[in-house]
């Protein structure tokens, strides 16, 4: 296949940025990579029309509409058209809650609903010199901060403009680490259009973070292969508090239409999933609010604390000394080798059973695993802030159950895929499927404890009206739940959870009945980032 698309400019990639194994020649301004030019090693694509991205029928409608008033909300507001605009889509994770910032793999696929940035750099001589960050919905207000890279975000005021910054931020340092040069920070003109909606475990924020990175280095003729900008975005969500693993960023950036993705980390790669033919998968707002970043202290950057403990104390049980094990080890990954060492002793290779020989399943306190460690749980995270806002936070720390998660998860994931691409008929591969999302949901509620009571309502409506597999999606602790369905039944499904889970909460007033649709539908894979210029 032969990938082709227009530059933003000439120039627009620096010579650090074209990986030099790949041929590429320049022909009317546009690049034809080589055929085998990796899709994680390609730059995010420009287009000069909106179908490229959004087929044709409604969507390609809807968002003609969103261009056109972001468009002319921009003019409105700084007398001037965007220069360019970037888009990144949500997401939801089919399998494999809570792994990758573990080093483990995922498989999300990205929604058709998205983050659009529009925006236009100003001029060296221009006298504004502000980062101005409007939104075409008026319940965000206008965020105004200076023009500077090196800025603190103010962790404590949380405002929804703090997620540009992180791109803004996370550009300026990659630049600098790279020795670009892209001339002195100027005004930013910028207008967001978003439609993932917020709190719903469908990456929202990462939406933001990745288009607003991709519209700041379109604005300064800079790109770069998408794997290398999917870690530069995941960078870029830590400086908003939350430590973010990858997912969310990698899937949002390297999605294609038609495809789940399995993705991998160190180094970020992705590989084509074909769902099965005949079904499909249903995405179910529980209507709790997860709001990631401002409960990162007890919820989010809890269990990565929890999963690194845990995997320091795997290390030093299985004959590493506590220092080493301290210094070396960050993840449960880095462990994996340790442990599936122990279980051969047993003949088997499930690390999970080191994990029942080693952990104990009732919480530990800090000084039960200070003595293990023979140091100070405030100095082994004494270079993490919000590691530090997490142990003033805990009072118990349950290692047994963090990582019995993660090591099955990590099974799962690869499982499902396992499953997909076997030689069953499609009525086996669907309900082998399923079975894996119903143990992975039992996991995150039981062991992970990241659900919730309104999520665990939602995933039995599900399975009770013929999901052949349901689940919480996301980081848990309100948002979606996703349904693998038959596609025959989408329908009567989507009604009956409407009449089951939803209409007490239209008739109490928490949503009203014309937004449904915003909170339950069906979806198939959609594709990734891109820019346009029109």
């Amino acid at each position: 296949m032969i990938y082709i698309h227009t530059l933003l400019s000439p120039d627009i990639y620096h010579p650090l940025l074209i990986f030099k194994q790949h041929t590429t020649a320049i022909i009317n301004q546009s690049f034809i990579h080589s055929s085998m030019a990796k899709h994680e090693d390609l730059p995010v694509p420009l287009y000069s029309k909106l179908d490229e991205v959004y087929g044709d029928g409604s969507q390609l409608e809807e968002a003609q509409l969103r261009i056109s008033l972001l468009n002319s909300k921009f003019q409105q507001l700084f007398g001037h058209p965007p220069q360019i605009y970037a888009r990144a889509p949500g997401r939801v994770n089919l399998i494999g809650e809570h792994i990758d910032y573990e080093g483990y793999s995922v498989l999300p696929m990205a929604i058709r609903q998205d983050t659009i940035v529009a925006i236009r750099k100003r001029d060296a001589g221009e006298s504004e010199k502000f980062l101005t960050i409007a939104n075409v919905n008026d319940k965000y207000t206008v965020c105004t901060y200076p023009v500077d890279p090196d800025q603190e975000i103010d962790l404590k005021n949380h405002r929804w403009g703090h997620y540009f910054i992180c791109g803004y931020k996370g550009f300026y340092e990659y630049a600098k680490s790279r020795g670009l040069d892209v001339g002195s920070p100027v005004g930013l003109d910028v207008m967001i259009d978003g439609t993932v909606p917020t709190g719903s475990g469908l990456s929202s924020s990462a939406a933001f973070v990745c288009s607003s990175t991709i519209a700041i280095m379109a604005a300064h003729n800079v790109n770069l292969p998408k794997k290398e900008l999917a870690q530069l975005t995941c960078e870029c969500e830590r400086h908003i508090g939350t430590q973010s693993g990858g997912m969310d960023q990698a899937i949002s950036i390297m999605a294609k239409t038609g495809f789940a993705e399995l993705i991998d980390f160190n180094p970020i790669r992705a590989t084509d999933v074909q769902l099965p033919a005949g079904s499909s998968f249903v995405i179910a707002h529980s209507l709790a609010e997860s709001q990631k970043a401002v409960t990162a202290a007890t919820n989010y950057n809890n269990r990565v604390v929890e999963c690194r403990l845990a995997s320091i104390v795997l290390g030093i049980k299985l004959g590493m000394e506590p220092e080493e094990a301290i210094s070396k080890v960050k993840t449960l990954s880095d462990v994996e080798g340790l442990c599936v060492s122990f279980a051969g002793t047993r003949g088997s290779s499930d690390p999970t059973l080191a994990v029942k020989e080693y952990l104990k399943e009732e919480p530990y306190t800090a000084e039960e695993i200070e003595q293990i460690t023979s140091k100070s749980l405030a100095l082994i995270f004494a270079d993490s802030a919000s590691s530090l806002d997490v142990l003033k936070a805990a009072k118990h720390y349950k290692l047994f159950q963090r990582a019995s998660h993660v090591y099955s998860e990590a099974k799962r994931v690869y499982a499902f895929k396992d499953a997909v691409s076997s030689n069953s008929n499609e009525e086996e591969k669907l309900k082998k499927l399923g079975d894996l999302m119903n143990e992975s949901h039992h996991s995150c509620s039981v062991l992970f404890e990241c659900s919730c009571p309104e999520l665990e309502e939602l995933v039995k409506v599900c399975k009770d009206n013929g999901a052949l597999g349901a689940r919480l999606t996301g980081a848990g602790w309100g948002g979606c739940a996703v349904a693998l369905v038959k596609e025959n039944i989408v329908p009567q499904f989507i009604l009956n959870l409407k009449e089951q889970f939803y209409d007490s909460r239209i008739e109490s007033g928490i949503i009203n009945k014309c937004d449904l649709g915003l909170y339950v539908f069906a979806s198939k894979p959609s594709s990734g980032a891109a820019i346009f210029k029109f």
